[in-house]
Formats: structure tokens, C-alpha cells, sequence
């Protein structure tokens, strides 16, 4: 039971980013990135600074200088820029097939860099991933567009962050990691205009309520994640994140008349299959060396 209700969070979570993503690919038009997100941000750093002080928590936390939680916000920093820019350049579509490789570039990192045993299955399995990767990018075919490079690197930092995440040795809970990052985020993306040249605009009164609406969208969904991994199978819960794939087609196709070509539609069926086989023998393992077999 718990895993069914686990995977309607998730499920539902996903669907709540990807009408973020959507909201902001339409403010994107007629205000600038950097704007939207320093907004976003903080109406986000508004309300889970609120949250902490329902909690009764203390706003400030030592634990925000340590050197690895200062990395991990740098990371989700440069990866939600990178990404969002690559929603105002690209379909939609095409940018969430990307991000569907980002568990599995936590996967490689976490062998790498962590000492985490990965054995040739999952190993084939990333390497298969990154080949859909490569299937959506088509790097010097006649689909290739450069901008699509925005996305892989938003992927790759959104997996830095995991990695970091992973490895932190100090206690901060969800909401106060995202406290960090969207603090750092607010300044950064009045630093992304100004390198751009661009001037803030004033949102109309449609586009003030876009931005209420991608915060409080914003916020929903991590809530909803947050149920969502209370209980039952991560593994399986996990999985269900490649939900977003199929809200953003969905999505893509009634608010922007996107119509994924072939080589997208296989290369993100590509990563989501190598994700959950990735995903699902992670949790078989774990599960073994949780019940050892006795020796007979």
C-alpha cells in the first residue's frame, strides 16, 4: 500500500514540474530568464523560510557554510539555469527527454566518485542510457541544434547536485537544502542578466499571475515528492519519476504544438528504459544486502 501511495506522489509530483517547466517556457517569450527565476526563487525562499518557522527551526543553520552544501547549491544552481535556458530554446519535449538521463549520470558518478559498487549490468545500462542521449542530440547530424548542449549540462549539473546530496556528512533536511539553493539562485539570476545585457520587465497583470502560479506549482510538487519517498520502495517509488516524460509530450503538444520527431521519441524511451532496469537492480541489491541468504 505503501508503494501505491508512494507512486500517486510521485506521479503527481512530476506532473506539477512539468507544468512548471511549461509556465516558465511562457513567460520566457517576454521577460528573461534570469528574472523568472530570481522570482520563482523567491516566492520558493519565502515560503519555505515561512515553513521553518512553523516548524519551529532556526532560519540560520551552520551546517550552510559547510564546503559540500555550498558545492551541491552551486551545482543546482548552474543546472537550473542551464536547464531553464534550454526550455526558452528548445521544445519542450526534447529538454525533458535529456533530464530523464540524469539518474543515470548519478549512477556513473556514484561508482566513480563515491566507491558505490556498480556491476556490469548497470554499467551497460548507463552506457545504453547515454546512448539515447546521444540518439536525441545528434551531434553533427542534420537535427543537431547546439542549444540542445543547455539541456545536457543542466542534466549534468541537476546530477553533480544528487551526487553532493549523496555525500553530505552533515544533517540538513529537505527543505532547508532547498532554503540554500534557492538563496544562492535569487542572486544568480539577477547575475544571468546582467552578463546577458538585459533589464528587468515589469510583469503584466497575466504574467504576474504565471509567476504566482509556477511558485506555488513549484511547491506543490516538492511537497508532493517529499510524501512520496516517506515509506514504501524507493526503488519502485523512483521509477516513477519518468512520469514527467510523458506529461511533458502531453503538455508540449497542447500548449506548443510540439510534435517530437522519431530520433527524440527513441532516445527518451532509450534513457527511461535504462533508467528503471538501473533503478530496479539498485533496489535489488540493496534489498540483498539488507536479507542476506543464511549459509547452509
Amino acid at each position: 500500500m505503501d508503494n501505491i501511495r508512494g507512486a500517486a506522489f510521485m506521479v503527481f509530483a512530476m506532473l506539477c514540474f512539468a507544468v512548471e517547466d511549461a509556465l516558465i517556457k511562457l513567460l520566457a517569450d517576454n521577460i528573461p530568464v534570469g528574472q523568472i527565476m530570481s522570482i520563482i526563487c523567491f516566492g520558493g525562499l519565502i515560503a519555505f523560510l515561512a515553513w521553518s518557522l512553523v516548524r519551529g527551526d532556526k532560519l540560520w543553520q551552520p551546517a550552510y557554510l559547510d564546503p559540500k552544501v555550498i558545492l551541491r547549491s552551486l551545482c543546482d544552481v548552474t543546472g537550473s539555469i542551464l536547464f531553464v535556458t534550454s526550455l526558452t530554446l528548445i521544445p519542450l519535449t526534447t529538454a525533458s527527454a535529456v533530464i530523464q538521463a540524469t539518474p543515470l549520470v548519478v549512477a556513473m558518478g556514484a561508482a566513480i566518485f563515491l566507491g558505490q559498487a556498480v556491476g556490469w549490468r548497470r554499467w551497460l545500462a548507463i552506457v545504453v542510457g547515454f546512448i539515447g542521449v546521444m540518439i536525441i542530440i545528434r551531434p553533427g547530424m542534420e537535427g543537431f541544434s547546439i542549444a540542445t548542449l543547455f539541456a545536457v549540462g543542466g542534466m549534468l549539473g541537476l546530477a553533480a547536485r544528487d551526487l553532493f546530496t549523496r555525500a553530505l556528512s552533515v544533517h540538513l533536511s529537505g527543505p532547508q537544502l532547498a532554503t540554500h539553493t534557492f538563496a544562492l539562485i535569487v542572486p544568480a539570476g539577477g547575475l544571468l542578466m546582467l552578463v546577458q545585457g538585459q533589464s528587468p520587465v515589469v510583469p503584466n497583470l497575466e504574467q504576474t499571475l504565471i509567476l504566482l502560479g509556477a511558485v506555488f506549482v513549484g511547491m506543490i510538487a516538492y511537497l508532493a515528492i517529499v510524501a512520496a519517498t516517506r515509506g514504501g520502495n524507493a526503488g519502485i517509488i523512483s521509477s516513477f519519476r519518468y512520469s514527467r516524460m510523458i506529461f511533458a509530450l502531453v503538455i508540449g503538444y497542447a500548449v506548443f504544438a510540439e510534435i517530437p520527431d522519431l530520433p527524440t521519441v527513441i532516445g527518451a524511451a532509450i534513457i527511461i528504459a535504462s533508467g528503471i532496469y538501473t533503478l530496479w537492480r539498485e533496489t535489488q541489491l540493496r534489498r540483498a544486502s539488507l536479507n542476506p541468504t543464511p549459509a547452509l
